[in-house]
């Protein structure tokens, strides 16, 4: 009796533990994804608030950006963002579409 106990026990643990990491997993892709963007964001003009329509750019990291661009006189490839700290390669490919180094900043969240 005492082995089925255990057993059923052990068994409802595994579901409630499966359960659960499957919540994560779902809540963690949704918060991964990020609204759709249409047009660009010019790195060598854009404002804090215009960066932070970048997926995966937060107030900190658009900052950053500015920094790092006042501080080089502006960026002459997008591939400098990889000198900002917080943007890595993955990062950097999810922003390439959506970024441009001249014209106008003509991104909206839709």
């Amino acid at each position: 009796m005492m082995k089925i106990r255990t057993r059923t026990a052990r068994a409802h643990a595994l579901a409630v533990f499966t359960g659960l990491a499957l919540v994560l997993v779902a809540t963690a892709a949704l918060a991964d994804k990020d609204p759709a963007l249409g047009g660009v964001v010019n790195v060598n003009t854009a404002t804090v608030a215009e960066l932070m329509l970048l997926p995966g750019i937060g107030e900190a990291r658009a900052q950053a950006v500015v920094a790092m661009r006042k501080q080089r006189g502006g960026f002459k490839s997008v591939d400098d963002l990889l000198q900002v700290k917080g943007i890595g390669e993955a990062g950097l490919e999810r922003l390439r579409p959506h970024l441009t180094l001249t014209g106008p900043t003509t991104a909206r969240a839709d």
